[in-house]
């Protein structure tokens, strides 16, 4: 195999190891710290940093690598949990809005613990500031 083959091939098993790794123990924390899948934390995630108190459902679908089914299941569990509100779109009949709860930043903010402290332990405390910023400069360009 020639050389340039070979550092793509270890690149890239070490990156699908480590988003393994990464992801099974991220799934683990969020489940017992505050009950909610990782794709969960994502919907609240994004639904709290958007502007003017809420965001579309058809936006936060192409935010999210969800099915438009699955993702319409994670949004109903949340709302369903009272962490979630959906209304309609001002101006727009046909569309709703998602805006997140009291009730959904508080276990968001639970959530976010347990996801700093799972990052930063399986991944970010092991590289150098420089490594940290290099890593997020080279996944930002995918």
């Amino acid at each position: 195999m020639p050389a340039d083959e070979y550092a793509c091939a270890q690149a890239w098993t070490a990156l699908s190891a480590a988003h393994a790794l990464v992801t099974e123990e991220l799934a683990a924390a969020l489940a017992s710290s505050c009950g909610l899948s990782s794709h969960e934390f994502d919907v609240l995630l994004r639904v709290q940093h958007a502007a003017d108190g809420g965001l579309r459902l058809g936006a936060l679908g192409k935010m999210i690598r969800l099915s438009q089914p699955s993702l319409s299941r994670a949004v109903a569990r949340l709302e369903s949990q009272g962490w979630l509100r959906r209304s309609g779109a001002p101006g727009d009949g046909r569309g709703v809005l998602v805006s997140i709860t009291a009730a959904g930043q508080e276990v968001l903010a639970r959530g976010a613990a347990a996801h700093a402290r799972t990052i930063r332990g399986l991944l970010l405390d092991r590289l150098t500031p420089d490594e940290q910023e290099l890593l997020a400069r080279a996944l930002t360009r995918v």
